[in-house]
């Protein structure tokens, strides 16, 4: 079966206080519901809001998010309300537009999604999805009310016709540029029921057929990016806008360019009318200012009409609207300004020079439209006057507004100056008739920086009002406020010198902090368990550490896992009711455990390492992966037993029993433990039954582990000579380890010695898995991995009818993962890569995924099931650090070399979780090791870290430091570390006789020689 998409799992954390009702970020689009009188707005957020512009309309929630601006000049009070809002894109909503008489509400995101939603329905829900892109959608628009669909087009270099009920695709459009493809990209769109025109970086409008996709024609003009496109309702005229500063007029009819309209001096970003012959639009610009031109009575002369600079924003105007004598502006920031509109019809009060102007051109009156009655003084008076400053000059070829004085109402004197002379001036004085809007429906404040710390664990965010916040990435909630500060004063405060691996990506491009899961990184970081901070106390092992990536996926998914258990025990009840009652599956209080009867010589094992039931029995865990025992000589005693550590089974000779060892013996920090593909760790052998390696050992060897073999078998020897006994073994297993083969870890989310591990299916499926499956298939998803699990019970049942089928669904328990409280409304979401982008399959809360498990089943990947049900993570390489160990000045002892060694033994290879406490008691072991005989230290006994010091360039190390955060903050750089141990004082350590030291000083000066 083949490979799904890569896919990812985000969540988003909630702001504190977070209340509908308002965008984060700057708001991309505008739409009018002119019959119900509604404003719809879609945000950088990916939120779609719904405000009342009637007052007398209430608001369900009877919150206003307006701002009255003017209420202060004694102008009307605002008149908008909010009334409802959805989250529909994780990304940018770029466009939107109303269709099916204002019922439906079409956006277009960066998520790569058309989405539909309802907002007059009697019971609202969200959004769903009508179509899907390759790039992100930048526009969306559809012919008419009547109409069942709609039209989007994206930096795929595509427009799609999509059916609002949900038909799917209905016709598609390729787009891309003749010359450069990529030039295709569709920044503009209009559609009527006959002609579809789009335009872009290639600075040429395209009409299409919307009903056979075929290209009608093509106009050239333009010499910068096409941003805003308008068709007049009959179909004969197109309007657009562009980057070069200017709006054309096409005609359809005649094929050309008829005007050029140059009011504007910056880029044009948005045009907006709703006169069906395009008489008056409005445009804005990057400046923000916002024009209203009305070419009425014009008789086709463009030249001879009226361009008013109505407001300036003080950001670039991303799209504006206008109906009922407002005009409402989009930005760059989360606010939405409603203006007062200008009426420029036969009543409006002009300049005297301009009004005679505009007199002596008015001889043939519009087709369009009747004579309107003129206007009476009493009218014009209550009419405040249109300053001269605020006229534009429509065009290059205009006459009009020139000869009117910009700084005064005269006119200048006469005719003889030149346009050109003129332009520069006229520019630079032009002013709008309003300065403040007449409302604003305020935003709420959006993030747009943040910082993630050292222990990977918090983020500090700064948002649009200059809060700065800290964050809990696992807890999933806020956790600091540190007020108006600079993010840069407040990171050095609490940032931690800590090295973790990184294990997420942080994305504010929404305004919400939002945390991505990438299946190659995720379970990767660690951290140490006595670190952190519960409600509930948790026994935990010794230095046990925890998955960050599995444990907040865990919870976030707790409700699912808990539905698939149920599932799962609802199956397994049907296969087990042919088992008979006085079988195990049919009686009542069955042995949980099988008991193995003791052989001579042989202790019981701990009882921790049962495995454990998901019915949530508690046991004390182990770090994966960290068993001390493997590939170490042992005493004389069973074969394969001595130092094997296996999930399932404690058998350990009585003497070296890795139960029985202090814990900080029972963990081998500097090696992992391999783990055969089957699962199964591999067994240490004593020398008695040490057996040769198979071909596909030797294969799997370094370089450097090649090298070596002569070397081990020479430690092996002269440990026999030596006679030394095994029960002060750290040394040696610290040697055993110190380079890793090139096979694959398989980390179990259970710990080593409390569960079985689960073996992630490998991408190279050997027949031996298929045929066990009865050559069955299984979807590469969530629901492959039940699959798996079913067939398995369906096999065992039929192999074994008369034993009951056990669960297989072993969810982390609360010692390796602790209980979190995750707010309800965290939003989790599902994405797959794709060729643009990332598109959305899944979007739900912590609270939903239960209800939601038919469809995260479906469509969530299978790596998330086998974490989440079976504990298995993908497999990965460990990652290891090199360092030297020396004594500080020769005050103590040199390491005292592994038995048979010539490359000297300070040179070592641990893990980068190492602590500096383990190698502190590993030098210990080294130059003060207990005398002959006593192999468990007295109670009473100084610790090494009470009595021994490590430095690094000069620097006390303190015991928790790791070797990942010490090469990060201290060693700083890629050679080995080189690592100097000394005493404190509160411990007298022997030097050792001279010959002994001469022996070793030449083998610390051959391991120094090889660091540098």
């Amino acid at each position: 079966m083949a490979k799904k998409a890569r896919q990812r799992i985000s969540y988003v954390l909630e702001a504190p206080n977070s209340s509908p009702g308002g965008h984060r970020l700057g708001v991309n689009g505008l739409a009018i519901d002119r019959d119900n009188a509604i404003l719809y707005s879609g945000g950088r957020d990916g939120v779609v809001c719904a405000w009342d512009l009637n007052n007398h309309t209430s608001a369900p929630n009877g919150h206003s998010a307006v701002v009255d601006a003017a209420s202060a000049n004694g102008r009307p009070k605002s008149i908008t309300r909010f009334r409802a809002q959805t989250q529909a894109h994780t990304h940018w909503i770029n466009d939107i537009t109303l269709a099916q008489q204002h019922s439906a509400l079409v956006s277009a995101s960066s998520d790569l999604l058309v989405k539909l939603w309802r907002p007059l329905a009697s019971d609202i829900k969200e959004p769903v999805t009508i179509g899907q892109h390759a790039d992100y959608v930048r526009c969306v628009a559809t012919p008419s009310q009547s109409t069942s669909w709609v039209a989007s087009g994206g930096l795929d270099r595509k427009i799609y016709l999509w059916d609002l009920s949900g038909a799917g695709k209905t016709l598609e459009i390729d787009v891309q540029g003749e010359e450069v493809p990529q030039k295709g990209s569709v920044y503009a769109l209009a559609v009527t029921h006959d002609i579809l025109a789009n335009g872009g970086p290639e600075s040429i409008v395209r009409l299409w057929d919307p009903r056979s996709g075929q290209r009608i024609t093509k106009f050239v003009g333009h010499t910068d990016m096409i941003r805003a496109i308008l068709i007049s309702e009959s179909g004969d005229m197109v309007l657009s806008a562009s980057s070069d500063q200017t709006v054309k007029v096409w005609s359809v009819t005649a094929g050309r360019c008829m005007h050029t309209l140059t009011m504007h001096d910056q880029s044009v970003w948005a045009l907006f009318s709703d006169d069906p012959g395009l008489n008056i639009f409005y445009s804005s610009d990057r400046s923000g200012l916002v024009v209203k031109t009305d070419v009425r009575e014009t008789h086709g002369d463009m030249d001879n009409g009226l361009s008013v600079a109505i407001a300036k924003e003080n950001d670039g105007v991303s799209k504006v609207v206008a109906w009922d004598g407002s005009i409402w502006t989009a930005t760059a920031t989360a606010s939405i300004n409603r203006w007062k509109d200008v009426d420029t019809g036969n009543g409006m009060r002009l300049p005297e020079a301009y009004k005679q102007h505009r007199a002596s051109m008015a001889t043939v009156r519009s087709r369009e439209t009747v004579a309107p009655a003129v206007a009476t003084e009493s009218d014009l008076a209550t009419k405040p006057t249109i300053p001269a400053k605020s006229i534009l000059r429509i065009s290059n070829t205009a006459s009009f507004p020139l000869v009117i004085g910009r700084d005064n109402d005269d006119p200048f004197p006469g005719f003889a100056r030149k346009g050109s002379e003129l332009s520069e001036q006229v520019t630079s004085i032009v002013e709008p008739i309003y300065h403040l809007p007449e409302e604003t429906i305020e935003g709420h404040f959006g993030l747009v920086k943040h910082k993630l710390l050292n222990d990977r664990r918090r983020v500090l965010t700064l948002d649009t009002a200059g809060d700065v916040l800290m964050w809990d990435l696992i807890q999933c909630r806020p956790i600091k406020s540190f007020g108006k500060r600079h993010l840069e004063d407040v990171e050095p405060e609490v940032n931690t010198r800590e090295a973790v691996a990184p294990w997420c990506s942080i994305d504010i491009s929404s305004g919400n902090l939002t945390v991505v899961l990438e299946p190659y990184n995720c379970f990767d970081a660690e951290m140490y368990a006595d670190e952190l901070v519960l409600d509930e106390p948790v026994d935990f092992r010794e230095d046990q550490r925890i998955n960050l990536g599995k444990w907040v996926l865990r919870y976030l998914f707790a409700n699912l896992i808990d539905e698939e258990i149920r599932r799962d025990e609802a199956f397994r009840q049907k296969l087990n009711q042919g088992v008979t009652t006085g079988n195990a599956g049919g009686r009542t209080g069955r042995p949980l455990a099988i008991s193995i009867p003791p052989q001579p010589g042989w202790e019981r094992a701990d009882p921790s390492s049962a495995t454990p039931r998901p019915s949530g029995s508690q046991y004390p865990p182990m770090t994966p992966g960290f068993g001390i025992g493997l590939a170490t000589p042992g005493s004389p005693g069973p074969p394969a037993i001595e130092g094997f550590t296996s999930p399932l089974s404690s058998l350990v000779d009585g003497r070296v029993s890795q139960v029985s060892r202090p814990s900080q013996e029972r963990e081998d920090y500097f090696s992992d433990a391999i783990q055969s593909p089957d699962g199964a760790f591999k067994p240490a052998l004593t020398p008695a039954a040490e057996v040769p390696p198979t071909a596909e050992d030797k294969s799997a060897k370094t370089p450097a582990e090649n090298s070596k073999e002569g070397g081990d078998a020479k430690d092996k020897d002269k440990d026999k000579d030596n006679g030394k006994s095994p029960g002060t073994m750290f040394g040696k297993k610290f040697r055993m380890g110190m380079s890793f083969g090139s096979k694959k870890l398989v980390r179990s989310l259970s710990t080593a010695a409390a569960e079985k591990p689960a073996v992630l299916p490998d991408e190279r499926a050997d027949e031996s898995e298929s045929s066990s499956n009865h050559d069955k298939e299984f979807d590469d998803s969530f629901l492959g991995v039940i699959q798996r699990i079913r067939a398995d019970y369906e096999k065992q049942a039929s192999e074994q009818p008369d034993r009951a089928v056990e669960t297989r669904i072993t969810p982390s328990l609360a010692n390796d993962t602790p209980v979190l409280k995750l707010p309800p409304g965290t939003k989790v979401i599902i994405q797959e890569e794709t060729s643009g982008g990332s598109a959305e399959m899944y979007r739900g809360t912590v609270a939903s995924a239960g209800g939601d498990a038919d469809v995260i089943e479906a469509r969530a990947p299978q790596w998330l099931g086998d974490a989440l049900l079976l504990n298995a993570l993908p497999p990965k390489d460990p990652v290891k650090i090199s360092f030297v160990l020396l004594p500080w000045r020769d005050t103590l002892p040199h390491l005292a070399p592994a038995a048979g060694a010539t490359d000297g033994n300070n040179r070592l290879n641990a893990n980068r979780m190492l602590r500096v406490k383990k190698i502190l008691a590993y030098v210990a072991e080294r130059i003060d090791p207990p005398p002959e005989g006593e192999e468990v230290a007295k109670p009473d006994a100084l610790k090494p870290e009470e009595y021994l010091e490590l430095y690094c360039n000069d620097q006390l190390l303190p015991i928790k430091m790791t070797l990942a955060a010490l090469r990060t903050h201290v060693w700083r750089g890629g050679n080995d570390i080189i690592l100097h141990y000394k005493a404190n004082g509160r411990k007298e350590i022997p030097m050792r006789p001279p010959a002994d030291a001469e022996k070793t000083e030449g083998q610390t000066e051959a391991a120094a020689v090889e660091a540098a």
